[in-house]
């Protein structure tokens, strides 16, 4: 073979790979998180002063656009459904490739959770790894949070995994090329919308936040055990491996002097859950950081257990999202965060503001007028 056919065959074989991925890119599952993923790669560099990271309390409880409107401040979230927190730190340094973010907020409320539930785990780790560029970083990613075959057999072995499905188990491969997952999504195609993602950058005129207009209430009876449960001093010990990845990300904190705040969303947790936050509490501040678990603020949030969220305590809809954003803007003005209102380079977050404030008045008429009617969601 001479050194012209070599060519052919590397120029060859680099627009294959470059058109597989680009193609990858478009038949990725559309929705929310793809949304939130690609539209933070398409911030411009050095924009964003604060990213948000952690699973479902965070996309619909905090409104970037909102906070922008406020202050002038320019956040940005990473999240995603059952985020585990062995995610925080890849995303933390996917972030820093393109921003540098002056604080860094952890959403904690998975720390709470037994990783040993790898069916449930593994299903959305994809939410981190297929939304994610192809990079080095993203094979780590990967490595870190799908386990190889030997490991999943031993793993599936645990007696907390009995009852999950023996065939659940997909090779890491398949998060390598995401293509063999998604090679029949066809569908994607006939979307224009999914083509803006030829690159994964996509705008996202919310800036990560999705509104949320529909109504779940709790019982009076929940409501008033739920005051008790905050009330709890008791202490309980995290999962071990959560205990590990907790002092992990600490320590990664500390080592790189990067500032971070914690904190826990208000929601509809259990007598363990609110005394292992009760745990995490010092440890968290014995580094030097804030940790605020929301779930002792429940007055001071005026939060409305009756009104406030789409899914019977789990998650606020947009009348509880602005009640948590004004409470989070509280604690973000104690980082000296820059205004960027006015600024050059920072149109498309006035715009957003501006997005929320039609979109947030709309969803609290619709949420005022299924309260008064006793219209709720689907449990």
């Amino acid at each position: 073979m001479n050194k012209k056919e070599i060519l052919r065959l590397i120029l060859f074989n680099l627009i294959f790979i470059v058109s597989l991925t680009l193609l990858t890119y478009v038949l990725r599952t559309n929705g929310d998180i793809k949304d939130i993923f690609s539209g933070f790669y398409a911030e411009k560099d050095d924009t964003i002063d604060v990213v948000m990271i952690g699973s479902s309390p965070v996309y619909p409880f905090y409104s970037s656009p909102m906070i922008f409107d406020e202050t002038g401040i320019s956040m940005y979230p990473l999240s995603s459904n059952v985020q585990r927190p062995k995610a925080m730190i890849p995303l933390m340094e996917e972030t820093l490739k393109t921003q540098k973010p002056k604080l860094f907020v952890f959403e904690t409320r998975m720390f709470t959770f037994e990783e040993g539930r790898m069916y449930e785990n593994m299903a959305f780790a994809r939410g981190v790894t297929d939304n994610l560029k192809y990079s080095l970083n993203r094979i780590k990613t990967i490595n870190r949070l799908i386990p190889s075959k030997s490991e999943m057999e031993e793993r599936m072995s645990d007696p907390l995994n009995q009852d999950q499905p023996k065939d659940s188990y997909e090779e890491r491969y398949t998060y390598y090329f995401d293509i063999f997952k998604y090679h029949s999504n066809w569908k994607t195609l006939a979307l224009p919308s999914q083509w803006k993602d030829i690159v994964y950058e996509k705008s996202n005129p919310r800036k990560g936040f999705v509104i949320r207009d529909e109504v779940g209430p709790l019982e009076d009876d929940e409501i008033e055990d739920l005051y008790l449960k905050s009330k709890s001093e008791e202490v309980v010990p995290i999962p071990k491996e959560q205990e590990e990845r907790l002092y992990e990300l600490l320590d990664y904190l500390k080592a790189n002097s990067i500032n971070a705040l914690f904190i826990v969303s208000p929601y509809h947790m259990t007598d363990d859950q609110m005394e292992m936050f009760n745990y995490i509490k010092p440890i968290i501040e014995g580094y030097g950081f804030r940790f605020d678990n929301m779930n002792e603020e429940y007055d001071e949030l005026s939060v409305d257990f009756k009104s406030d969220y789409y899914d019977y305590g789990g998650h606020v809809n947009t009348k509880g999202a602005i009640k948590c954003t004004n409470h989070l803007i509280s604690l973000l003005k104690e980082y000296n965060l820059p205004s960027h209102k006015g600024e050059s380079g920072y149109e498309s977050f006035e715009d957003a503001a501006l997005l929320f404030r039609q979109e947030s008045k709309e969803a609290l008429e619709k949420i005022e007028y299924e309260v008064k009617n006793g219209i709720y969601a689907e449990k």
